[in-house]
């Protein structure tokens, strides 16, 4: 496997994601599962695709005329420093200030309000047992 030279880009992103959340795919699958839901072609796709084997963010089987690809790393590991990235240069490493934002303008169901109510509960835990 190549190793990862570079941070996925919006679409890779994307592709990734249909990865994570079906497993192992081939292009049409990925093609027909894209969150945007932008008609895009089967070769834009697999060259895409082609490119994440390339960066080492994908490997992929033969699986009779088809390749089916899988994400080397988990959503996690990916995202990590896309989101610390982000975090550090257009928020300053603010955390509050990402959530605000993320509040603000994305529509957020009473089920998810609470699910963030409950990590940040977590976190208080965890952040006051690690304090000496």
């Amino acid at each position: 496997m190549p190793p990862k030279t570079t941070q996925p880009s919006d679409l890779e992103l994307q592709l990734l994601s249909v990865l994570w959340e079906n497993g192992p795919s081939t292009v049409r699958e990925v093609l027909s599962n894209l969150p945007d839901g932008k008609n895009r072609a089967y070769t834009t796709i697999l060259t895409v695709m082609q490119n994440l084997e390339k960066k080492g963010l994908v490997n992929r089987t033969s699986k009779g005329t088809a390749h089916v690809y899988h994400p080397t790393e988990t959503q996690k590991e990916t995202l990590r420093p896309v989101l610390a990235g982000l975090l550090q240069n257009v928020f300053r490493g603010r955390v509050s200030s990402v959530m605000q934002h993320l509040l603000e303008d994305t529509k957020v169901s009473d089920a998810e309000l609470d699910e963030i109510r409950n990590l940040i509960d977590q976190r208080k835990k965890t952040n006051t047992k690690q304090k000496p």
